[in-house]
């Protein structure tokens, strides 16, 4: 399970060194796409195929699924890990995010998020700040 957050530093030929703890899991090759809230979104293969396989089942005939396809995949990359545990961050997807040179990589279970660090801060402020509501509305469905 990939949880935590780690503070990095994106070089200036766009690599990014992952938290040595997930190495093992992640494996050679992951997926980079874009994220919400514009952070990218980063899985293993398996998880990868997990989320393309029931993205592939819904429906095409309404607009709202081709758009989010079409956002989602078209801005899929796979990257390889180097020997060193670094990936190489294409241009359009560090500039969808807005990275600069330190960023954010948050463990969200089957997925790393990397956000921007200024961004995180704020974002992670805010999410803080409704933790309770958040919570009250979880609750409801059974989740906690």
């Amino acid at each position: 399970m990939l949880i935590g957050e780690y503070k990095h530093t994106l070089d200036p030929k766009k690599r990014l060194s992952l938290p040595s703890k997930w190495r093992g899991e992640l494996g050679a090759s992951l997926v980079v796409t874009r994220g919400l809230d514009n952070c990218l979104f980063v899985y293993p293969l398996q998880e990868w195929q997990k989320i393309t396989d029931k993205i592939g089942e819904l429906p095409l005939g309404t607009a709202d699924t081709r758009s989010f396809n079409r956002f989602f995949l078209s801005g899929a990359v796979e990257v390889e890990v180097d020997s060193v545990g670094r990936i190489l961050v294409p241009d359009f997807l560090k500039e969808f995010a807005k990275l600069d040179s330190k960023v954010v990589l948050a463990g969200i279970h089957n997925r790393i998020e990397i956000w921007d660090e200024n961004k995180w801060t704020e974002y992670k402020a805010q999410i803080e700040l409704e933790a309770d509501s958040l919570a009250e509305k979880l609750g409801t469905i059974g989740v906690l």
